[in-house]
């Protein structure tokens, strides 16, 4: 069919431009590792890549899409698997790093008109005033006005302070942000969207300027909110609050609303969404399929958080242009730490994973893989809870992307009791892009997520090899009670292969709790790994790349590898 484009015209290209000459440096990192020689380390380079990209990120720059050609109409479809966030909208992939600037134009348009509403540009005015308890907002639009206001809490210590804005007073834990050194903005989501208003008769801050009977939800209300708040911050001087590392947290519906707030702010250098359920993280088309999770006809009807135009999709899924893997790829290159709760069906924590892990197909294609965390293996199955699991890893994340003082690596910690597999969910191919343009190639799992400093991790069995391809396992993190593995698989023969098999033994008490990039047999002793259907066609000299999460110990390291070539 033929899709009409049109372009979109908003200052900040020369910031965009600069973004995408950083983002490009991870490149050759990204690269050099996938043609590593055998026993060779990750990139000393990659956590020195990853954090100049948040910074340049993170630059004053709310939406970079400026002068990128974007969809006029929404493409139809019907594809049950998860759409190509590689492939634009007029049929081609993006073989660059530069070129994702336009590709996330594209995804952030056809979210808009399907998904979310329209979100629009800075108003004419915000003003306001940052004090140690408050922040105000005054915005004037088209010529209308609106005010609120939000609640400052500051940490110990001589500012100026980084702040995490939370949505509703309700999501990573406070006390541990403000340890950390960030201060705390709560902000009350219900001054810029009400809930329990008709679809034609909105309320709130962001209505009063746009209309009450906008069709833009909720959600993408309460991210203007965050945007207004972040422009009040920029113009307050920074003698109180930088203006350049600013996060956003919130937990189930307010998860919803910083996920979305993350993704169409490119100001906000961590986004923290927890237990977002329906409407937030967790991919539409998993969750018409997850037993227990809150139908999309459900969420669409319980509150007006998601755009009046979703409504057409909520009994087929499979006909919208974007899911929300590539809203995850929206916050790429910043920094993301998605947190869910598998002990609750109705949040449904499997299609957040498979959502995840598809997402950070383009982080790690970016080169930043270690720039996105995924944690739903907790103990404490209640909703919205201040969790122990998750405490080290907020504080890792707040230095990292709010200090800058560190450099924690991401990591993949998926519960067994939900864990979803992006093998099934996909057939499209993770290119490796590069500063001008390169070949589509396989880009593997969800990250390296390495212990801080460690280097790289175990490099495991070297690998065995029947004449036609070799494997070579890699332990990439490790914590008590579990770890996370890597086989890389290279085409050893003249001749390209159509498909390969893996087997690895195990150690005993070491058992296979989630793979992606494969279909595995056994979880447990000898087990094999076949290839999905997408990355068995594999040239001479080429690689391919699964992974998997495992509980018991990393060491010994699963061994006695063997390779066979289709």
């Amino acid at each position: 069919m033929r899709v009409s484009f049109r372009y979109r015209h908003r200052p900040g290209l020369l910031a965009a431009t600069v973004l995408a000459a950083v983002v490009s440096l991870a490149a050759p990192s990204l690269t050099a590792r996938a043609d590593a020689p055998s026993g060779a380390g990750p990139d000393v380079r990659t956590e020195a890549v990853q954090t100049e990209a948040v910074r340049a990120a993170a630059s004053g720059v709310e939406d970079d899409g400026a002068g990128c050609p974007v969809p006029g109409t929404v493409p139809s479809t019907n594809d049950a698997k998860l759409p190509d966030p590689f492939r634009r909208v007029d049929g081609t992939r993006i073989s660059s790093t530069s070129d994702w600037r336009c590709r996330r134009a594209e995804i952030k348009e056809l979210a808009e008109r399907s998904v979310y509403g329209k979100k629009p540009a800075k108003p004419a005015s915000v003003t306001g005033t940052v004090s140690a308890s408050t922040l105000t907002v005054n915005v004037n639009d088209q010529g209308k006005s609106a005010s609120f206001s939000a609640k400052v809490e500051l940490p110990s210590g001589t500012g100026p302070f980084p702040a995490v804005v939370v949505i509703g007073g309700l999501g990573a834990d406070t006390a541990t942000i403000k340890a950390s050194g960030a201060a705390v903005i709560n902000l009350d989501p219900y001054t810029v969207g009400r809930e329990g208003t008709a679809r034609n008769n909105k309320q709130g801050a962001f209505y009063s300027v746009y209309g009450s009977s906008s069709s833009t939800g909720l959600l993408m209300a309460w991210s203007w909110g965050v945007s207004r708040v972040i422009d009040v911050i920029e113009q307050s001087g920074g003698s109180l609050l930088t203006a350049d590392a600013t996060g956003v947290t919130g937990c189930s519906r307010f998860g919803k609303g910083a996920f979305v707030a993350g993704a169409f702010d490119q100001r906000i250098a961590l986004t923290m969404p927890i237990e977002s359920g329906s409407g937030g993280a967790p991919a539409f088309r998993g969750l018409a399929s997850e037993s227990g999770a809150q139908p999309l006809s459900s969420a669409y009807s319980e509150q007006p958080w998601l755009g009046d135009a979703f409504g057409s999709y909520t009994g087929n899924p499979a006909a919208l242009p974007v899911d929300t893997h590539e809203i995850v790829a929206m916050v790429a290159p910043r920094g993301l730490f998605l947190m869910e709760n598998p002990h609750v069906d109705w949040l449904g924590a499997r299609s957040g994973s498979v959502a995840a892990l598809g997402g950070a197909e383009v982080y790690k294609a970016l080169g930043v893989p270690g720039n996105i965390s995924y944690w739903s293996d907790v103990q404490d199955g209640t909703h919205c809870a201040a969790r122990s699991e998750w405490r080290t890893p907020l504080q890792q994340n707040i230095q990292k992307y709010l200090l800058r003082s560190g450099s924690a690596s991401g990591v993949f910690r998926v519960s067994p009791l939900k864990s979803g597999s992006l093998s099934g969910w996909r057939d499209w191919q993770t290119p490796t892009l590069t500063e001008g343009g390169g070949t589509p190639g396989d880009g593997g799992g969800p990250g390296n997520g390495g212990d801080p400093g460690d280097g790289g991790g175990d490099p495991g069995d070297g690998g065995g090899s029947d004449g036609t391809c070799t494997a070579r396992y890699e332990t990439l993190n490790a914590w008590s009670g579990g770890f996370q593995g890597e086989v890389t698989v290279r085409n050893a023969g003249s001749s390209a292969l159509t498909g390969w098999t893996v087997g690895l033994n195990l150690a005993p008490g070491q058992s296979i709790s989630s793979l992606w990039n494969g279909e595995h047999s056994g979880t447990s002793g000898l087990v094999t790994v076949r290839n999905a259907s997408w990355n068995g066609p594999t040239a001479p000299g080429a690689t391919a790349v699964f992974g998997f999460t495992a509980t018991g110990s990393s060491t010994p390291a699963p061994s006695g590898l063997t390779c066979t070539g289709r």
